[in-house]
């Protein structure tokens, strides 16, 4: 067994079942961002400000769950009028359809390898199957609050049109204003539940 799992198993305490754990994303150090391809020559990114999400991992200290929610509203491209586009229907019609989500219902693969991660997307009322990667995890680390942590990154990619984004202009010389792909990056942390 590896001092990581060791580790993780001892921090979740010997009477710990074969319950899941309960980690809650830490919002101020995590970061839910995408990008896409401007005018087929360079990128433009962009994140949303609110969203949460729980992980759970089992007694033998691997995950079995990522779940997680966003508040379209919260999108931010640093760019005031684009954001205020986004919102609308051409994109995420934030009005009609306040939220997206992630709900995973396949977990292979481990802490220190990392895992892949298959769930329902859902956006604009749209759900597809899409797979996270999960990169090798840091931790856990105790902060001088008495809070356990763990990290990751979480990536995949998506074609916006598949969930009723489909706003696009052709450009002269051919090719998309913005492409219809879109690379997800999440940057998570996370603060393991403590027993009530």
């Amino acid at each position: 067994m590896s001092k990581y799992l060791l580790s993780l198993m001892l921090l979740m305490g010997s009477t710990q079942t074969a319950n899941a754990e309960t980690w809650n994303i830490d919002s101020s150090h995590s970061k839910v961002g995408f990008e896409v391809t401007h005018m087929m020559i360079s990128t433009v990114q962009g994140h949303f400000g609110e969203f949460s999400g729980l992980l759970e991992i089992d007694s033998k200290g691997k995950v079995t769950s990522l779940n997680g929610e966003v508040n379209v509203s919260s999108v931010d491209t640093n760019d005031a009028k684009r954001d205020e586009h986004l919102q609308q229907d051409d994109f995420f019609s934030a009005a009609a359809f306040p939220k997206m989500s992630f709900k995973s219902t396949k977990v292979k693969g481990n802490h220190e390898k990392g895992y892949s991660v298959e769930g329902e997307l859902t956006i604009r009322d749209i759900t597809k199957t899409v797979t996270l990667a999960l990169e090798p995890f840091k931790g856990p680390i105790t902060d001088g609050w008495g809070n356990t942590r763990v990290a990751t990154v979480a990536s995949t990619e998506i074609n916006r049109q598949e969930y009723g984004v489909t706003w696009s202009a052709a450009l002269d010389s051919g090719g998309l204003v913005v492409s219809d792909e879109v690379d997800i990056e999440i940057k998570l942390e996370f603060i393991q539940a403590k027993a009530e």
